[in-house]
């Protein structure tokens, strides 16, 4: 599997939406776990008051990511390939939501 990142701004209005929308893409992404493997998210603060994620999958293809958001109900605005990973240093202890 590859590695990609996926844009999702401004998709839904809240914490609440988006804890909803995460338990569709762990469903979804159970019935396709040959083809997608959610890594971690991190979650926008939207200028309009909305919340976005940048999410790090692997998959089988760009292909597979849409179909995985397709079918769960998710934002796909932009999916890119990862070429290569440096990690500088670990991410920071996420605070409370």
């Amino acid at each position: 599997m590859d590695t990609f990142v996926i844009l999702r701004r401004g998709g839904w209005r809240s914490g609440e939406e988006l804890g909803e929308a995460a338990e569709r893409s762990i469903a979804e992404g159970d019935r396709m776990a040959d083809d997608v493997r959610w890594i971690r998210s991190y979650v926008l603060a939207e200028s309009d008051a909305s919340v976005g994620t940048v999410c790090v999958y692997q998959a089988s293809s760009a292909e597979a990511i849409r179909q995985h958001a397709y079918r769960a109900g998710l934002p796909c605005d932009e999916v890119v390939a990862v070429a290569d990973t440096v990690v500088i240093r670990p991410d920071p202890t996420a605070a409370p939501a």
